[in-house]
C-alpha cells in the first residue's frame, strides 16, 4: 500500500536541495512554484512516515504482548491510529485542483427581487469581507455598483492571502470559497415590505481564481477598449471626464467595466484584471470539458429554482442543498462565522473524489 509515496519522498528530498541553493532564488516565479510544490508534498511525506513507523510500532508491541499484557493494549490504540493514517493519507493523495493556491475575484450580482435582492448582495458582500478579516486575508472592491439603499446591484472584490506566498496545502483562497459560487436565496421580511410578509429573492456568486499573467495570453488586437463618463459616487470627477473604462474581448464576447477609480489608467488595469480572471476560467472549463472531468458547477444565472444554499432569517437557518448542511446560526454566519458551511462542501468534495479514485 502507498508504494507510489516513495517516488514522492525523493522528490522532496531534491526540491529541498534546490530550495536550499541561493541561485534558484534569483528566478522568484521558479522559486515560488518550487516552494508549492514542497508545501503539497510535506503533508503527504510527514504522514507517510508516521505511518510506517506505527506499522513497525504495531509489530513490536504484539512480540512484546506475549510477556506483557499491557503491550496488547497499547498494539489496539496503534492500530487504531494506522486506520486514521490510512484515510488520511488516502485523502491526501488525491489529485489537488491546480487552482487551489491561487487568489480570487469574486462576484456578487443581485437577481430576482429588486431592492431586496440588491441589499441580500449587501449582506453577501459584508459576510465574505468578515470571512476575509477572520481568516487573515486581504480584500480590496475593483469595481461596485451601489443599489439605491444601501445594496448592490453588482459588486466585485479582490481577495488574496496576505504576503503573497504558498498557503497551507487546501487553505488557499480559491481552495476555501470556490464552493460559494451560484445561487443564494433569502427568505425574510424585506426592508422594503410594510405588511410584514416574508419574500424570497436571490443573489449570484461567482468566483473566480485571480490569473497571472503567465496563465493566459491577450492579445491587444482582440480588445475593444470603449471609455465614457462614470456615474454615481465618486466625487468631483464623477460625469465630468471620461474615466470610465469598458472592454470587450470580441473572440469570446466577454464584457467588462470598472468606473470606481478616478482615472481612466486604474479603471482599465481594475477591469484587465476581472478580464484575465474570467478568461482564465472559461479556459479551464473548457478543458476540463474537453477531458471529461466533471467539475463543480457555478450557476451563472440568477435563478431562485438552481439555488445552493438558502439563508432563512425567521427560522435564523442557513441550509446548503448541495451537501445536507444546515444549522441554525445565520446570524453568525452572516458575520463572516462560514468555516462549518465552508467545511462541509470540502468534506463532501474530498469524498467524492476519494470515492472516485478508489
Amino acid at each position: 500500500m502507498f508504494e507510489a509515496v516513495e517516488d514522492l519522498i525523493g522528490e522532496h528530498a531534491d526540491l529541498e536541495k534546490q530550495l536550499a541553493d541561493p541561485s534558484v532564488h534569483a528566478d522568484q516565479r521558479e522559486a515560488r512554484r518550487l516552494n508549492k510544490r514542497y508545501a503539497e508534498l510535506t503533508p503527504i511525506v510527514g504522514a507517510y512516515r508516521e505511518w510506517k513507523q506505527t506499522g513497525e510500532d504495531i509489530a513490536t508491541a504484539r512480540e512484546l504482548a506475549a510477556d506483557d499484557p499491557d503491550f496488547a493494549a497499547e498494539a489496539k490504540e496503534l492500530e487504531l491510529r494506522r486506520e486514521e493514517l490510512t484515510d488520511r493519507l488516502r485523502l491526501l493523495l488525491v489529485p489537488r485542483d491546480p487552482s487551489d493556491d491561487k487568489d480570487v475575484i469574486l462576484e456578487v450580482k443581485a437577481g430576482e427581487g429588486g431592492e431586496e435582492s440588491a441589499l441580500f448582495a449587501g449582506d453577501l458582500l459584508r459576510m465574505y469581507l468578515r470571512y476575509a478579516e477572520r481568516v487573515g486575508w486581504k480584500t480590496e472592491i475593483i469595481e461596485a455598483n451601489p443599489s439605491d439603499l444601501g445594496g448592490y446591484k453588482d459588486v466585485s472584490v479582490a481577495v488574496k492571502t496576505k504576503g503573497g506566498g504558498p498557503a497551507e496545502p487546501g487553505q488557499g483562497v480559491w481552495a476555501r470559497l470556490k464552493y460559494e459560487g451560484g445561487v443564494h436565496r433569502v427568505q425574510r421580511v424585506p426592508a422594503t415590505e410594510s405588511q410584514g410578509r416574508i419574500h424570497t429573492s436571490a443573489a449570484g456568486v461567482l468566483v473566480l481564481p485571480e490569473a497571472e499573467d503567465v496563465d493566459v495570453e491577450i492579445n491587444a488586437n482582440d480588445l475593444r477598449i470603449d471609455v465614457y463618463r462614470s456615474s454615481g459616487p465618486g466625487g468631483q470627477s464623477v460625469n465630468t471626464t471620461d474615466s470610465a473604462v469598458r472592454i470587450t474581448h470580441m473572440p469570446t464576447g466577454i464584457v467588462v467595466s470598472c468606473q470606481n477609480e478616478k482615472s481612466q489608467l486604474q479603471n482599465k488595469e481594475q477591469a484587465m484584471r476581472i478580464l484575465r480572471a474570467r478568461l482564465l476560467a472559461a479556459a479551464q472549463e473548457e478543458a476540463e470539458k474537453e477531458a471529461s472531468d466533471a467539475r463543480r458547477s457555478q450557476v451563472r444565472t440568477v435563478d431562485r429554482s438552481e439555488r445552493i444554499r438558502t439563508y432563512n432569517f425567521p427560522e435564523n437557518r442557513i441550509s446548503d442543498h448541495r451537501v445536507g448542511f444546515k444549522s441554525y446560526n445565520l446570524d453568525q454566519v452572516l458575520d463572516g462565522d462560514l468555516d462549518a458551511v465552508i467545511q462541509a462542501c470540502v468534506d463532501a468534495d474530498s469524498a467524492a473524489k476519494l470515492a472516485a479514485a478508489q
